[in-house]
């Protein structure tokens, strides 16, 4: 008896995995793949649970080379974010959703974490000036984080539309 391979999970997550492991080489400040990462789990793996569990566990592994922070939780709240945003545009592949999507999730992933460093870290007044302020103070590393996510997410999605295109991963309709 053969057995049939999911190409396109193997393929998914296999990118996923590349990307979660491209985590540990030197980089600048936030200049990482992870909301790229989230993004295209989210858009190209067909069963949505293993999106989420696919990309979460890719960051606790690639965690614990790094070290765990106190934050944790919520930058793995904001990457699920990425994920769900991927979800949206699953069958819907094109560059403009790439752009819109990994743009939502740059920008969900920066107001999420930054809020919680406002709320949690006592560097900043607990107002709106200090949210403002924190949320400035944060701008450097926001180009990072979309340079990073659009060279990551191009990267990604290029390799894996590639791939589909030549090795036939889902079969053609009639």
């Amino acid at each position: 008896m053969k057995m049939k391979i999911n190409k396109n999970l193997l393929f998914g997550i296999s990118i996923i995995l590349i990307l979660a492991l491209s985590r540990l080489l030197p980089h600048p400040p936030n200049f990482t793949p992870i909301l790229a990462m989230g993004f295209f789990a989210g858009a190209v793996l067909d069963k949505k649970i293993f999106a989420y569990i696919i990309t979460l566990s890719a960051m606790i592994l690639s965690d614990l080379f790094i070290g765990f922070h106190s934050s944790i939780f919520v930058v793995y709240f904001a990457l699920s974010i990425c994920v769900l945003f991927g979800t949206f545009i699953q069958n819907k592949l094109s560059i403009l959703n790439g752009v819109i999507g990994i743009s939502g999730g740059v920008l969900s992933f920066y107001l999420i974490t930054n809020f919680a460093v406002w709320y949690g870290s006592g560097m900043y007044a607990l107002d709106f000036n200090g949210l403002i302020t924190c949320y400035i103070m944060a701008l450097p590393f926001l180009q990072n984080t979309i340079l990073s996510s659009a060279i990551y997410g191009i990267a990604a999605f290029g390799a894996y539309l590639l791939a589909e295109k030549y090795i036939n991963f889902r079969p053609k309709s009639a």
